[in-house]
């Protein structure tokens, strides 16, 4: 009776150790097989965001984080800024596993939402100003990310060989976003100092643009679009009133250009968005945030509208040697 008992406890420790090690076994395919989940937020829906927007996923597809390894959940607020704090409040909640935000309105609109989750940020030109880091070397926050810093002297200095003779420029632009007014702020100062006179037309909302831009152009020889999602969104609008008027509009982004500005020296966005992704890859390697300095992209590439050129009667001089034309 005594060695049948054992050999029955036997048999019952060796099956309890097979069902503990099937459990083992069990969690540890289901933890390697655990699917990586990535916020992205816009702001708005246009081809500068949507380049970003698709360098950033690239890249990640290229570093190995495939459909089935990681999904990515792509949110736009439309232009909305209640939707968009809606948004950033919904990816805060501790589901993803970070969260890359495109620009300043949706980077500051996720930072505020203080979260735990690791974000980074695309395309901010002046992320000090907009709350987001304090520090570019040492970023806090739980965020860091890319800048984009308009390169304005280049495009003054370009504005001088394309369409010489300028005496007025004329900045359109909206207040509320602290980028663009960043950006316009060093315009006037660069500007002034090379003795141009400025005009400034003000938009809260798309539906202004026409309006102001058709006003602003009765004044000026030529006009600046700085990093604004607003005046972006209804550039189809300012470039045909420009064209009309027969005045060069210079942009701070490519697809400014591609969109019928004359011009712009820019920094190429499916670029930015790449370099932002391999931030995250760091992070979701075990990095956090506050260990990855943000960086400033360095704007190298000329870019002009040929149909815009030809429209306005320029002949681009030849001192302009590597120029991307755009149609």
């Amino acid at each position: 009776m005594k060695k049948g008992f054992k050999k029955f406890l036997a048999l019952v420790m060796m099956a309890t150790m097979v069902v503990s090690l099937a459990a083992c076994s069990s969690t540890t395919d289901t933890a390697s097989d655990e699917v990586l989940k990535v916020g992205i937020i816009q702001m708005i829906e246009n081809g500068a965001f949507d380049d970003m927007r698709d360098g950033f996923i690239d890249e990640l597809r290229a570093q190995g984080y495939t459909e089935d390894k990681m999904e990515i959940v792509v949110k736009n607020a439309q232009g909305d800024a209640s939707t968009l704090n809606t948004i950033a409040q919904e990816m805060a909640d501790g589901s993803y596993d970070l969260v890359a935000t495109i620009a300043t309105p949706a980077s500051q609109a996720f930072v505020n939402m203080k979260s735990e989750t690791p974000q980074v940020f695309i395309c901010v030109s002046d992320p000090i100003k907009a709350g987001i880091v304090t520090t570019m070397e040492e970023p806090d926050h739980n965020a860091t990310g890319t800048s984009n810093p308009i390169p304005i002297e280049d495009i003054i200095d370009l504005s001088k060989e394309l369409t010489p003779g300028i005496q007025t420029f004329g900045i359109i632009y909206n207040t509320s976003e602290v980028n663009s007014v960043s950006t316009v702020n060093k315009a006037k100062e660069l500007m002034t100092a090379d003795g141009y006179a400025i005009e400034e037309a003000v938009v809260t909302n798309s539906s202004e643009v026409q309006q102001a831009i058709e006003s602003l152009l009765t004044q000026v020889d030529a006009v600046f679009i700085p990093n604004d999602s607003v005046i972006q969104n209804a550039m189809p609008t300012v470039a045909e009133a420009a064209k009309n008027a027969k005045k060069p509009v210079y942009g701070s982004s490519a697809v400014m250009v591609e969109s019928g500005a004359l011009a712009t020296v820019a920094i190429g966005d499916r670029a930015i968005g790449a370099e932002s992704a391999k931030m995250a890859v760091e992070i979701l390697n075990g990095k956090t945030p506050a260990e990855i300095p943000a960086i400033y992209m360095e704007a190298t590439e000329t870019v002009i509208n040929e149909t815009t050129v030809n429209a306005l009667g320029i002949t681009v001089p030849d001192s302009i040697t590597s120029a991307t034309y755009v149609e």
